[in-house]
Parts: C-alpha cells; structure tokens; sequence
C-alpha cells in the first residue's frame, strides 16, 4: 500500500499544481483578440473597396443595430435600481469613467508630436469617452474578493447612461478638433440610441429568451467586432493608414496607454481610500472605473467617424483593452492574495 506523502510536501505539491495552471490560464491564447487582429490584418493585404466596401459598410451599420438593440434587452434595469442606494460609489465610477478618462486623453493628444502622434489623438479622445466593460469588470471584481453586486450596478449604469453620454463627449471633444461633423451625434442616436432603448422596452418579452441564448448571442456580439474592424481597417489602409503611422508611432502609442491605464488605477484607488470607502467597494471602484469597453468602442467609432478614421480611431482602443485585461488580472489575484491572508490572520 503505498504511502501518502506528508502534509507539508502535499501542500507544496498542490500549490505548485496551482502555479503551473495559472500560468497556463494566462498562455491560453484570447481567441477574440486575434481574430480582431486577423480582420485588421486581412485588412491591411486585402482591403474592401468599391461596391463590397459599400455592401459590408451597410452590413456592419445593421448588425450595431442588431447589437445595441440586444445590449438594451440584456441590461437589467432592476440591477441598476438596486444599486443606486450605493450613490456615492457610482458617482466616483461614472466620474473616473466620464471625467478622468477623458481629461487625461484631451491632455494627452495636446502634447507635442513627437510624444503622441497627430493621427491617433483623436483615437485617443474616443478612448476616453467609451463606457466601462461589464463583464470583465464584475469577473475581475469577483476575483479579487470585491462588492460584485455594486459592479454589477455600476458596470449596467455606465452603459446605460455611456450609449448616451459618449457620443455627446465625442462629439463635442472630437468636433473641437474638426474630426466629425455636426450631424454625426444624430447619426449615432438613431444607430445605436434608438435600438438600445427599444431593447429595454421589448426586454419583458424577450429579456428570458436573450439569457437563455446568450453565448449564442455573444457569438453575434463578437462578430460584428470582427467585421466591424475589418471594414473600419479598410477604411484606414485605403486612406493610407500605414504611411502615416510609423512602427515608433505604434510604440508610442502603447507606452501612452500604458501611462493612462497606470494613472487611472492610482488615482481611482487614492480616491477610493481618501473618500473613506471599504476595502470591498475600493476594488469595485479601481476595476469598474478603469475600464474601457472595446464592443461599445468599435460601434462607437464606425458611426461617428469616416471609415478611414474609425480605422485610425480603434487602434488605441485595441492596444488599451488588451493592456486593461493583463494588468487587472494580475492586480486582481493580488487583492485575493491580500484577502486571503488577512481571512487566515482572523
């Protein structure tokens, strides 16, 4: 009979087990990001043009209807109701989401040249204004042992009132540049105002069925990201994009992201401990308030902007969201480090 090796050693051996499947999680490849890679790619070698530019340009505006219409018909506005008693706690996320984000990227794109390229300043603003995530705001909020039910609200919240308020920032910060046309904002409330608030109405009837299919429908969500860089990336590379953007450009850009991302979770976090929060609603506030959704982003950008610089515009936000994802997931395992440690001393 063979013997059960000694506590210490099963200890040992079970949390190196642990190790190596948590840095096998973090090499598992993220799927959606290289597709949308591929479709900038694609892009870049085999632009759409002409009549198929056209045809795919009408096939993305309706399927952003199709997604901001499910978008309305997923979001629980009871979820929303519920957290609102937590008044303080959202008015410091919308305001990180809403104020801070852009403040820091209107001042980034007004440095020199030679720090934040012309092409990309606008991209950056429009960074700024986009929403938080949802899912991986409440996922990393759960991780790291914080107040899920106020992520849940705060996340809904900020996209609910973001289908509104961001293309009211964009177009107002975007049009001081001469990026957009005035009649863009009117544009974008039809595309994607219109069908999020017709979601909401229509969620009574078909708020169980979109539960109930929504991995399906998340496939749908994805998709139109994909096809949405694909023609946006088009756009851009027609226009030029790669002659105008250097590979220092791009480097540029990423330590600029880099430099936002890391401000916003100090700041978020000081003010979160200056404001007297607990330690569960600081790491809803410092997840919910950095982030910046991607699938808001790219309808974003296709319906305010021209094909070539919506192309443009989602380079940052490409480079951010990948960046958000791999520096929350390590703070987020280090808040459960923390909270673990401080369950065992109890």
């Amino acid at each position: 009979m063979s013997v059960p090796p000694p506590s210490g050693e099963g200890n040992r051996d079970a949390a190196e087990g642990a190790k190596r499947g948590s840095w096998l999680a973090r090499l598992k490849p993220d799927w959606y990001l290289i597709f949308i890679l591929a479709a900038a790619g694609l892009a870049s070698v085999l632009p759409a043009r002409g009549e198929a530019a056209f045809a795919f340009g009408w096939a993305s505006k309706i399927l952003i209807g199709i997604v901001f219409f499910l978008h309305g018909a997923r979001l629980s506005r009871e979820a929303v109701i519920r957290g609102l008693t937590h008044w303080r706690l959202h008015l410091t996320i919308l305001a990180a989401t809403f104020l801070l984000f852009p403040a820091i990227t209107v001042g980034m794109a007004a440095l020199p040249a030679w720090i934040t390229p012309p092409e990309i300043a606008g991209g950056l603003v429009l960074l700024g204004c986009l929403p938080s995530t949802i899912q991986s705001s409440i996922a990393f909020v759960g991780i790291a042992r914080g107040n899920v039910a106020a992520a849940v609200a705060s996340a809904s919240a900020s996209n609910m009132i973001g289908v509104f308020l961001t293309p009211a920032l964009a177009s107002l910060l975007l049009h001081a540049e001469g990026a957009i046309s005035p009649g863009s904002f009117w544009a974008i409330v039809l595309q994607l105002f219109a069908p999020f608030v017709a979601g909401q109405i229509a969620r009574p009837w078909i708020g169980a069925f979109v539960q109930r299919h929504n991995k399906t429908l998340g496939l749908l969500d994805r998709g139109t990201i994909v096809l949405i860089v694909y023609v946006a990336f088009s756009g851009a590379v027609v226009a030029g994009v790669w002659n105008r953007l250097s590979a220092l450009d791009l480097v540029r850009l990423l330590v600029l992201c880099c430099v936002l991302l890391a401000a916003v979770l100090a700041i978020t976090a000081f003010a979160a401990r200056a404001l007297g929060f607990s330690k569960e609603d600081e790491i809803a506030i410092v997840f919910c308030g950095s982030k910046k959704s991607l699938a808001s982003g790219a309808p974003i950008a296709a319906a305010l902007l021209t094909p070539a610089a919506a192309g443009i515009a989602m380079i940052p936000l490409m480079i951010f969201h990948q960046i958000q994802l791999m520096a929350c997931a390590a703070i987020a395992q280090r808040y459960a480090r923390r909270a673990d440690t401080a369950a065992e001393s109890v």
